[in-house]
């Protein structure tokens, strides 16, 4: 049995539907102060107007990055943002990726909290960072300022090894670096705003695993080029809360079963031995199974339906139900990210219960 300490994963991730009007709106439910936040609009696309929209607390508010675009961080931007994290939600101002007139959204919504600065570590000249972290939730953000040094040293504060990170400079136009653990090689990476296959990018992460202290980076000038500033996003594996992983494709209709040790909340799906789009379900757009609404978090389409039937999610993991070579193509590889609705069995507070499917 997955055993978990955390009883209600929806007090650290939780994901929420609205409808813009062209105005700020005050967008509640979360049942958090969110730390980050990432938004997608549903119902149009298909333009850099309908990008997907990440914000978080340790930038502040009115920044956004575009997870699937390569631009800089926009500061101040006049709409289309988070313009502030309340107890319960945020607020999200007037334009298409955040509030545009009768467009439907979705809002993944994470918690850190503790925050805190200091100076980094490794190799070559010593810079400052701000990192903020939640190490029940294995979730850290970091903003740092890079020295152009093979070895630089970023601590991350988790207390263990992260097994993904997502990474983009700040002030230019550069790819989301991920490290994923699941692919076994330290010298590859796959690429947040990009179908390719998995990359072979030694200079990135330093060919190096993030430690239990700090993720280690290279020469790459998209990463840790001396006087410039970049984010990165952790995430540690947590029993019963998430599951960073891989399986292979079988082609089939009756495709693989994945064990997560939880009903699965969030799932977002990558080949990583092809091109393939990142493909992005969740437990709020599709509430009972099978799942076939699909967001790409590479591309700033609309919400796809035209396939039937792409997976279930299980009371202890995902069941794939399609053939595509998005999540199932035969002799594949994909790696998943997957957050939890409910842990399979909680060690405190439902007595030792299992969650039921759906």
């Amino acid at each position: 049995m997955a055993y978990s300490s955390i009883v209600k994963p929806n007090q650290f991730f939780n994901t929420v539907l609205y409808t813009g009007t062209d105005a700020s709106i005050n967008v509640t439910g979360v049942g958090f102060q969110p730390d980050l936040v990432w938004i997608k609009c549903r119902s149009n696309g298909n333009n850099a107007a309908f990008n997907h929209n990440m914000n978080n607390s340790l930038a502040g508010v009115n920044k956004n990055l575009y997870p699937n675009d390569p631009s800089q961080e926009l500061t101040n931007n006049s709409s289309g943002r988070v313009s502030a994290f309340g107890t319960d939600g945020f607020t999200a101002t007037a334009g298409d990726q955040t509030s545009g007139v009768a467009r439907t959204y979705v809002a993944w919504n994470w918690k850190t909290g503790t925050t805190g600065s200091g100076s980094t570590t490794g190799s070559g000249s010593s810079k400052s960072y701000t990192y903020s972290v939640n190490t029940t939730a294995g979730i850290s953000i970091m903003r740092y300022e890079g020295n152009s040094t093979a070895g630089h040293q970023v601590p991350h504060h988790l207390g263990v090894a992260p097994k993904v990170v997502f990474n983009k400079e700040t002030g230019g136009s550069s790819w989301w670096f991920t490290f994923v653990g699941a692919m076994e090689d330290n010298a590859k990476v796959l690429f947040l705003n990009d179908t390719s296959a998995q990359s072979n990018q030694a200079a990135a992460f330093n060919s190096t695993a993030p430690s239990s202290t700090a993720v280690t980076y290279g020469t790459d000038h998209d990463l840790n080029n001396n006087g410039q500033y970049y984010q990165a996003i952790c995430f540690a594996e947590k029993k019963g809360y998430s599951k960073f992983g891989k399986y292979t494709g079988d082609g089939n209709t009756n495709g693989p079963f994945v064990y997560t040790g939880f009903k699965p909340a969030l799932v977002i799906i990558k080949k990583y031995s092809g091109t393939e789009n990142w493909a992005m379900f969740d437990n709020v757009r599709d509430t009972h199974n099978v799942n076939n609404k699909l967001l790409y978090g590479d591309q700033n389409y609309a919400e796809y339906t035209g396939v039937s039937a792409r997976n279930d999610f299980l009371s202890n993991g995902f069941k794939i139900r399609t053939s595509d070579n998005k999540e199932n193509g035969s002799g594949g590889t994909y790696a998943f990210f997957a957050f939890a609705e409910n842990p399979l069995v909680a060690n405190s507070g439902t007595d030792g219960v299992p969650t039921t499917g759906r």
